[in-house]
């Protein structure tokens, strides 16, 4: 008789636990990375996460995806999961929410209809990003819809003068580590496409490291009283890109988006009285 597909997925989805709840030794430990002209260390270059991190921060089983007529090219793979600990530690109505916003991702992540990603996520979309360092500032221009953000360094008492997609960046180095406090986002990105949000409230630390010549290690804590019951981390590594010419190239999604962004305003005055 033919193992029914939960037995033949038992295994592997056992071993994958397993092996993600396992301590994982650090990579890198002592590297020095190059300096700048400045004595800073040097991340320069052009960088991509791996993995299943845009889809669900969290560890998750393989599931069908939004777009049915692809068949498995359109499924959603399995992932390990970037969050320390496991599980975000959602206050119960946040977890509401969250579990609401999962059911009907399609219709409402921003990143669906092209709107700036925000602070972490912009790290970890399927796009690559370029880092550019001076004295001053440390400039992150993404891939995904064009979208940067300028880390200002030393400057501890610059406030942000209004919330932003990509929120407000200072910056200071602490030995090889940059480190960015991140304030003043909306309350409308999500960390991923399996809903997992946060208020106006939310304040991202953020460290990057050099573990070695082509890797770097991506930390950030998050801290939403409104949200969470505690702050929370994730951590994964960066991948630096070394293709033959490598580059930034265009991805406007805006006209990706247009017809969808569109046909909801359109359903919305429908709707009206």
């Amino acid at each position: 008789m033919k193992r029914s597909l939960m037995e033949r997925t038992a295994v592997p989805v056992l071993v994958a636990i397993v092996l993600g709840a396992a301590p994982v030794v650090a990579q890198g430990a002592g590297y020095t990375a190059p300096r700048t002209h400045d004595g800073k260390p040097d991340l320069n270059g052009i960088w991509q996460a791996l993995g299943a991190t845009h889809w669900d921060i969290e560890a998750h089983a393989a599931r069908p995806g939004p777009v049915v007529e692809m068949g498995a090219l359109g499924a959603v793979p399995a992932g390990l999961g970037v969050v320390e600990g496991g599980k975000i530690p959602y206050l119960p109505d946040a977890l509401e929410l969250r579990n609401q916003n999962r059911e009907n991702w399609m219709e409402l992540d921003p990143v669906v209809k092209c709107y700036m990603p925000g602070i972490p996520r912009a790290n970890y979309l399927p796009f690559p990003f370029q880092i550019v360092q001076t004295p001053d500032h440390v400039l992150i221009a993404y891939e995904f819809a064009s979208a940067s953000r300028v880390i200002y360094m030393n400057r501890p008492d610059f406030e942000a003068p209004f919330d932003t997609w990509m929120g407000h960046s200072r910056g200071r180095w602490e030995g090889e580590t940059l480190v960015v406090d991140v304030t003043s986002q909306v309350p409308d990105t999500w960390f991923d496409s399996s809903g997992n949000h946060h208020t106006d409230a939310i304040h991202v630390e953020e460290r990057w490291t050099a573990t070695s010549p082509h890797h770097l290690q991506y930390e950030a804590t998050i801290t939403d009283e409104n949200v969470y019951r505690e702050p929370w981390k994730i951590s994964l590594p960066l991948y630096r890109r070394i293709d033959p010419n490598m580059q930034l190239l265009e991805f406007k999604c805006v006209e990706f988006a247009e017809e969808l962004m569109y046909g909801h305003l359109r359903k919305g005055a429908d709707s009206s009285p």
